[in-house]
């Protein structure tokens, strides 16, 4: 139980990345539907560049890069040409899975074995790791784990305590208000929609360079929807997103623990595979209100005055 508990906090660290970035992002006014693609494209730039530098750090560098260049694309199509977000979305997926197989073709060629990194090393911390079961679940994990849990209250804290989270919500619920005051809206949207590219990138990294230590084109497999889903379930507010990330963590936990005991010997290997998503339909089909940002998916249109 205590190592299913430590790999729970484990794989939710990408979701949370993830999620949080859409909450601030939606908050904003702006549905980052181009998620899945951020996150895949997070995953290719972070292994070619770890692989090609021999460095991490290097390989997290270009996926954040990545990431923003992703959800630049996204956000001035969406947010300065006003296009359909979700249609915007869905394109800028497809077209990153076949531009990241193209292009680990093109560098690498076709391996005769997987090309790998060393993933991310687990950082006990000192004098809390000894801490009896909680310290294995909580403080023996890598330095991205670390950053997400503290970068979650500091998001509640900028969001609902701070003038620059009053600007990003109002920015999605109420934009004229915004604009009478003198602040850019698309601004303020594009900016949300870059950081969400950004924590996108090092959620994709996270699976390639932080865990598997390998890149494969499914290696993503709808977890960015999954983050996306969790914004939504955690109604848009970032302990909603950690709540929904530990669940969904918990889910993809037992998922691997029951085909790492040969479980699948009894049950097919894509029940387990699946439950994430069957979660993921569940919880959306028993939740019975939402606090939806009021001008969520809308494009802001500039009025003459």
């Amino acid at each position: 139980m205590v190592n299913l508990l430590s790999r729970t906090i484990m794989m939710g660290t990408p979701l949370l990345f993830g999620a949080l970035a859409e909450v601030i992002a939606e908050r904003a006014g702006t549905m980052v539907t181009a998620i899945e693609g951020i996150f895949l494209i997070g995953a290719w730039a972070g292994f070619v560049g770890s692989f090609l530098s021999g460095s991490l750090t290097i390989g997290f560098l270009t996926a954040i890069l990545s990431g923003i260049l992703v959800a630049a694309l996204y956000g001035w199509i969406c947010i300065y040409l006003k296009q359909h977000q979700v249609v915007t979305g869905t394109a800028i997926n497809i077209l990153a899975v076949g531009l990241c197989a193209f292009l680990y073709r093109v560098i690498f060629g076709v391996p005769i074995t997987p090309l790998t990194v060393n993933p991310l090393p687990t950082i006990p911390i000192p004098l809390l790791s000894k801490i009896p079961i909680i310290g294995e679940i909580l403080f023996e994990q890598n330095i991205l784990t670390y950053i997400i849990y503290l970068l979650a209250p500091l998001a509640y804290f900028l969001l609902y305590k701070t003038s620059l989270g009053l600007t990003v919500r109002s920015a999605g619920e109420n934009p004229e208000a915004v604009d009478v005051a003198g602040i850019n809206v698309y601004l303020v949207r594009f900016l949300t929609v870059l950081l969400a590219g950004a924590m996108g990138g090092v959620a994709g990294a996270f699976y390639s360079i932080g865990f598997l230590g390998m890149f494969a084109t499914n290696i993503i497999g709808g977890r960015g929807w999954i983050a996306f889903a969790i914004c939504f379930l955690g109604n848009w507010n970032p302990k909603g997103a950690v709540a929904g990330t530990l669940a969904f963590g918990f889910a993809e936990a037992i998922a691997i623990y029951m085909q790492s005991i040969g479980a699948n010997s009894f049950f097919p290997n894509e029940l387990f595979i699946a439950i994430p998503y069957i979660m993921t339909i569940v919880l959306t089909i028993s939740r019975k209100s939402f606090n939806v940002p009021a001008k969520l998916g809308i494009p802001y249109v500039k009025e003459n005055y």
